[in-house]
């Protein structure tokens, strides 16, 4: 291999925005994906960024922590959210996308471009260092070989924590009779459909869920959930009410039949344009799948559904990253290698591509010549970042955008206005920055 590239491990999210990064800048890149000569158990397609959790991206409001973050990443120049508003789906106010057609149309675009070069083999060690930087991207599903590697390589041991996958349902298995379409709050049809559940029902669904059975841990597996993404019945089994107040909260989802909010609803969310299959929002599960289907079927309007997908649950790994990682997302021991994606500590589709995006920019940098960068603190993207490597490593945890992140208010602001003085705070922080890149003004 030429070592005149920078080699970009793992084809996720992070590593195809790392690569898009690298290219824009007219830097060559290797990207070296595993799949499809091995594959990791969340996996199903050999497509590069592919969707393995939800297909969604999440608010699209930008006084929300998330819907900032994309925004920022909008402006830098980002290939996956460029790509996510290419292949939206309806999904109220939030982004959602085509799975099938997001993960193809990224493919493409790097496969296709002159200054990619795309290998498909498993890594199982980290590369000596080199000329040229080595981004490593390899997600939360990293192989065990790998995983081995960089824990030698940190000298610290693998931490691990374990997320779970909602099914996915086809909609002409659904009773349309029971369900209805409605988003939250909003007046008329929504984009989701709604299956309403009696009281009667919420308890006996809740007592299924918590006298179910589910699939083992290995005896040397130590659960540790990632608190944004419990599987359902974890958080079914904190408490009879705890769904009814979490994914099942039936507020602003008036049932247009009778007029009133059932007792619980669950929510299911297009997949795709045509509407054929829906994802039950948040309903990752670590059920048997035939536990899937005998409580599952118990919904209303559920009775007879088929499955394009059932739930799952699968190990992520991450670092240490606030002991590892500069600010630059360089490791402290090796400033030649970055590390990308939730990898590094971060959870979500979008918050693991903005560490890819970042990764992307200051490779180039080092090839250039240049001192790598660090985003403003004011920034969603610099939130992240110091929430990865300013955080007590003792207590150091995954986590999504958020706003408690952020920099912390020098005077009182009420709540409703937080979320715009946030991204009017941000937009003011990131320009000088986006011009100091070379970016210009980007509206």
């Amino acid at each position: 291999m030429s070592d005149k590239k920078v080699t970009i491990i793992g084809g996720g999210l992070a590593g195809c925005e790392a690569a898009w990064q690298l290219i824009q800048r007219d830097c060559d890149v290797r990207i070296i994906e595993m799949r499809p000569a091995k594959r990791s158990p969340a996996h199903h397609t050999d497509d590069l960024a592919e969707l393995v959790c939800s297909n969604s991206f999440r608010s699209n409001d930008q006084t929300s922590a998330v819907g900032l973050l994309k925004e920022e990443m909008r402006r830098i120049g980002s290939l996956i959210v460029e790509t996510a508003y290419a292949t939206e789906v309806p999904a109220g106010k939030a982004l959602a996308v085509n799975r099938e057609d997001f993960a193809a149309r990224i493919t493409q675009k790097l496969k296709e471009h002159p200054r990619v070069e795309i290998v498909h083999e498993e890594i199982t060690e980290i590369p000596p260092a080199g000329d040229y930087p080595t981004i490593l991207a390899t997600g939360p599903l990293t192989s065990s070989a790998l995983a081995d590697s960089l824990a030698a390589f940190t000298g610290k041991e693998r931490l691990t924590f374990y997320d779970a996958i909602a099914p996915i349902v086809y909609s002409n298995s659904l009773n349309m009779d029971i369900i209805y379409s409605k988003s939250r709050y909003e007046d008329g049809p929504g984009d989701y459909l709604n299956c309403p559940m009696d009281e009667e029902t919420y308890i006996r669904f809740i007592q299924n869920l918590n006298n179910a059975d589910y699939v083992p841990l290995q005896d040397f597996e130590n659960p540790k959930y990632f608190e944004g993404c419990l599987p359902a019945e974890v958080i079914a089994s904190r408490g009879v009410d705890t769904l009814r107040f979490g994914p099942m909260k039936p507020v602003g989802l008036t049932d247009p039949r009778t007029g009133e909010d059932p007792y619980a609803v669950i929510q299911l969310r297009k997949e795709n344009k045509e509407g054929s299959t829906y994802n039950m929002v948040g309903f990752q599960t670590k059920l048997t799948y035939p536990e899937q289907k005998r409580i599952f079927s118990m919904i209303p309007g559920m009775e007879n559904v088929e499955f394009a997908r059932l739930g799952s649950i699968h190990r992520n790994t991450f670092i240490t990253s606030p002991e590892l990682l500069e600010p630059t997302l360089q490791f402290k021991s090796r400033p030649d290698l970055l590390l990308a994606g939730q990898l590094s500590g971060v959870e979500g589709y979008i918050e693991s591509a903005s560490m890819g995006q970042l990764a992307g920019i200051n490779a180039a940098r080092i090839i250039k010549g240049q001192q790598p960068v660090v985003p403003p603190k004011e920034t969603a993207l610099g939130s992240l970042i110091g929430h990865l490597t300013e955080s007590d490593p003792k207590r150091f945890q995954p986590s999504n955008i958020n706003f408690g992140l952020f920099p912390a208010w020098e005077k009182k602001i009420r709540k409703r206005f937080r979320g715009e003085e946030r991204a009017k705070r941000s937009f003011a922080a990131l320009q000088p920055w986006l011009e100091m890149l070379g970016l210009g003004v980007i509206d």
